[in-house]
């Protein structure tokens, strides 16, 4: 099966949300990307893993820093449409998500706020625009959103040098006559409230704040119950009307989960599993272990990710503790936070 033949089977199975697409597919993006996709093909030999497998809990997962490592495509160099980079200005280097088409990474995004069920709002970003950050996967996904935005209407709050725009943000936040949708970093919003120097806005009822990222590499510390009060006072905004974002320019997919304590919840075209770091076993319910991910959405390169993120399974969700220790920051998140911390 071909590239185009396996795009279309994987959005029809985004498209009709259905779990029982997933093990098939998955299978199937196995083989071809072991077919296509040279580096991960060595790797997967590397381990002694089958041409073939049985299930998709049998495919190879490749650590995260693959990306960093090696070109992780199963196309063509000259017939790449996008690469998207991870942040790399701490001297760790960066990783690089190459695409064929932005098909599938488009229609996981869209189908995924629908599911999640997200508001269609008016909508006010923290994070630079596509044109001023055309490999920032987050800005990609801003761009993408418009389209669940009413009548397309987005405003963008940072500057083309990649400053947050106080001014016209406080200006938006003070006149809103109906909801709307905050979309930003934490680091972002961080900025925002050092910048509001105790005023106050009260959002009316029904706007949602959405955030992402952490914190690595900025020099700043804070709890989410911390943040997500600075949100309430601040803001108006109660715990439900936030929500939170985990995603990484790894993955073409996205898992949210609102207000603090409830689980990520993964989109049916993803499984997210969380393993022991000892036997690279499922963990029991309830227990911590490392975050792997399969996104089918990832066509063009590895379906499989083991990230260096720390997570405590929630039946076939998992609650999000945050990065393991040992691992250099990087991500979608922090490439937007670093425009916004060299203006700074």
């Amino acid at each position: 099966m071909n590239y185009v033949q396996l795009e279309t089977r994987i959005s029809v199975a985004i498209s009709a949300a259905d779990p029982a697409a997933f093990d098939d597919l998955a299978l199937e993006l196995y083989h071809f990307q072991r077919s296509f996709n040279l580096p991960y093909d060595q790797y997967c030999r590397s381990l002694g893993a089958a041409d073939s497998a049985t299930t998709w809990r049998e495919i190879p997962a490749v650590p995260q820093a693959a990306f960093k490592h090696a070109p992780l495509r199963a196309f063509p160099p000259t017939a790449e449409a996008a690469a998207f980079h991870t942040s790399g200005t701490t001297g760790e280097g960066y990783g690089v998500h190459h695409f064929y088409s932005l098909r599938l990474y488009n229609e996981a995004i869209l189908k995924g706020w629908d599911l999640a069920g997200l508001p269609s709002l008016p909508q006010v970003v923290l994070i630079p625009a596509p044109a001023s950050a055309p490999h920032s996967s987050l800005s990609h996904m801003m761009g993408a959103l418009k389209a669940r935005a009413p009548g397309g209407e987005q405003h963008w709050c940072v500057t083309s040098d990649g400053a947050l725009d106080i001014g016209r943000l406080t200006q938006l936040l003070r006149t809103p006559a109906r909801p709307v949708l905050l979309l930003g970093t934490a680091l972002a919003f961080l900025h925002l409230f050092d910048a509001m120097t105790g005023d106050h806005f009260d959002l009316p009822p029904g706007s949602v704040a959405f955030e992402t990222g952490g914190y690595k590499g900025s020099g700043r510390t804070l709890t989410k119950e911390t943040l997500y009060g600075m949100f309430r006072s601040r803001l108006g905004l109660q715990l439900h009307d936030v929500v939170n974002e985990y995603g990484m320019t790894e993955l073409s997919s996205q898992f949210y989960t609102r207000g603090l304590g409830a689980p990520h919840i993964s989109p049916p075209w993803v499984r997210a599993v969380v393993i022991d770091p000892a036997t690279h076993r499922e963990v029991p319910d309830g227990a911590t272990g490392i975050l792997r991910i399969y996104d089918l959405a990832n066509l063009g390169s590895v379906l499989a990710i083991q990230t260096r993120d720390l997570a405590v399974r929630r039946g076939d969700n998992f609650e999000l503790l945050g990065r393991d220790p040992s691992a250099l920051p990087r991500g979608c998140s922090r490439s937007a936070d670093e425009m916004l911390s060299a203006s700074s």
